[in-house]
């Protein structure tokens, strides 16, 4: 790809921020291949952040929000992604503790009743232990594991009343 002057680069990140939302590594990264240098990625990212086109915040709430709500993340998973995305401790554990333990169950009991239709003809130890292990590797923490588990054993035991 031909190098792109500091104008056509502004053009095609104003354009992509406005379209969807972006951290700075990404526009930094783009801003990289296309061969921009170092000044001139400054002059731009500084724009960007100015005019408001990349908010990390923002782009933190609606990146949490998403990989919750659609790819059924949990919290250590979004965390270690939002890490390699190079975003601030200070801007994700806020919005991280902003997330409440239900809409992670929500996301969670769902998954679970999926996976343990999949087993079968294993006792309920080996059954716990697999679903513990599906349940982390989504990036659930323990307790939300546990608290899921504990839920779906009443359900199972006492039949379908609703006592919510």
């Amino acid at each position: 790809m031909k190098d792109l002057t500091e104008q056509e680069a502004l053009f095609r990140l104003t354009t992509l921020c406005s379209q969807a939302e972006h951290c700075s590594w990404e526009m930094t990264e783009k801003m990289r291949r296309w061969g921009l240098s170092a000044e001139a990625q400054a002059r731009i990212m500084k724009y960007l952040t100015d005019e408001r086109y990349i908010d990390e915040t923002r782009y933190c709430r609606a990146f949490v929000r998403d990989k919750i709500r659609h790819n059924k993340w949990g919290r250590r998973k979004v965390e270690q992604a939002l890490l390699a995305k190079r975003i601030s401790r200070d801007i994700y554990l806020p919005v991280l503790d902003e997330t409440d333990d239900a809409d992670y169950l929500e996301v969670l009991r769902p998954l679970l009743k999926s996976r343990r239709s999949q087993l079968s003809g294993m006792s309920d130890y080996e059954m716990r232990g697999r679903l513990v292990r599906f349940a982390m590797s989504r990036g659930f923490t323990f307790d939300i594991i546990r608290q899921c588990l504990e839920v779906d054993d009443l359900d199972v035991e006492e039949g379908d009343s609703d006592d919510d």
